[in-house]
């Protein structure tokens, strides 16, 4: 019995470690990912996940935490219960834009052969 009462001890040890850092992971929500806002974001699952995501995208990045409100799905409660994990603090790397200068260039033709 020992040995059950040691193994269950660490293991609420471990999983309180991994619950502290996720409770202290702190995401700027408009750089993360849809795995990473599912993860880290209490009352967050991966279909409010994609709507920020979305939201971001259609609309640009956020200017205050205060936006996410915007996001179909999260309310004033969910934003009050992540508010210490979020940040908005600088911008999402822009999308690459095709252009003439950056665009593939095609393949040379094949040499011919007499």
């Amino acid at each position: 019995m020992n040995l059950l009462n040691k193994t269950l001890a660490t293991l609420l040890l471990a999983f309180a470690v991994v619950g502290s850092v996720q409770a202290n992971e702190r995401i700027n929500i408009n750089t993360a990912d849809v795995a990473t806002l599912d993860r880290v974001m209490d009352g967050i699952g991966p279909a409010k996940a994609a709507a920020i995501v979305e939201h971001r995208r259609v609309h640009g990045p956020f200017r205050t935490v205060d936006q996410l409100v915007n996001v179909k799905g999260v309310g004033p409660a969910t934003l009050e219960l992540n508010r210490a994990r979020i940040m908005v603090g600088g911008a999402p790397a822009p999308a690459a834009v095709r252009t003439a200068a950056n665009a593939p260039r095609p393949a040379a033709p094949a040499p011919r052969v007499h």
